[in-house]
C-alpha cells in the first residue's frame, strides 16, 4: 500500500471523528437524526457527548422544526439525514428559508455510486435538484478531506450568516453498503 493509499484509508476512517470536533468547535449542541449507517459513528459521538441535546426523529422533516426552534432558543443545531429523507422535508424547508432561520444539514448520499437498492436511486438523482430548488444552499463532498474542508465555511454561513445549507456527503467518503 502506497503512502497515499494508506493516508486516504486512515481519513476515511477518521473523519466522522474529525467532523464531531469541527461541529463542537462550531457551537454545535443539538442534533437530530433519523438512524442511518452513514452516520452512525457521528451519531455516537454526539450521543455520548453530555453537551450536546441528541434527538431522534420519526421523520426527518420534524428535525427543521427542531433546529428552527433550537435557534430561537440560541442553540445551534445540525439534522443528519439520507438523501432519501431530503424528499421527506421539501414542504418544511420552507420555513427556514422564508424566516431566514440558519439550518445546517449533513446528508449522506444514496442511489450513487455503488447503491444495491434500486429505492434510493430516484431521490438519490433529484436531492440537489430539490434542495436547489427550494432555495437551500448546497455543497458536495466526494472524500473526506472535501468534507471536512467545507464544515467549518458551512457553519459560519449558516450560523453567522443566516443561510440555509445541505452538505452532500457522497456514497463514496462512507463506502460501499453491504448487507
Amino acid at each position: 500500500m502506497t503512502d497515499t493509499e494508506l493516508l486516504e484509508k486512515t481519513t476515511a476512517k477518521a473523519w466522522p471523528d474529525r467532523l464531531y470536533a469541527q461541529l463542537r468547535a462550531g457551537g454545535v449542541t443539538h442534533t437530530s437524526y433519523v438512524p442511518d449507517a452513514g452516520h452512525a459513528r457521528l451519531i455516537d459521538l454526539l450521543r455520548s457527548d453530555s453537551e450536546v441535546t441528541a434527538t431522534v426523529l420519526t421523520t426527518e422533516e420534524e428535525g427543521v422544526a427542531l433546529a428552527a426552534g433550537a435557534w430561537l432558543g440560541g442553540v445551534r443545531s445540525v439534522i443528519l439525514l439520507q438523501s432519501s429523507g431530503v424528499g421527506n422535508c421539501i414542504n418544511m424547508l420552507s420555513l427556514p428559508v422564508i424566516a431566514r432561520f440558519p439550518l445546517l444539514m449533513l446528508v449522506t448520499m444514496r442511489g450513487e455510486w455503488g447503491e444495491f437498492n434500486p429505492w434510493q436511486v430516484p431521490m438519490g438523482q433529484a436531492t440537489e435538484d430539490a434542495l436547489r430548488s427550494i432555495g437551500v444552499r448546497v455543497f458536495r463532498a466526494e472524500t473526506a478531506e472535501e468534507l471536512l474542508a467545507i464544515v467549518p465555511a458551512a457553519l459560519v454561513e449558516a450560523f453567522d450568516a443566516d443561510q440555509q445549507i445541505a452538505i452532500l456527503i457522497g456514497q463514496r467518503v462512507m463506502g460501499e453498503k453491504k448487507w
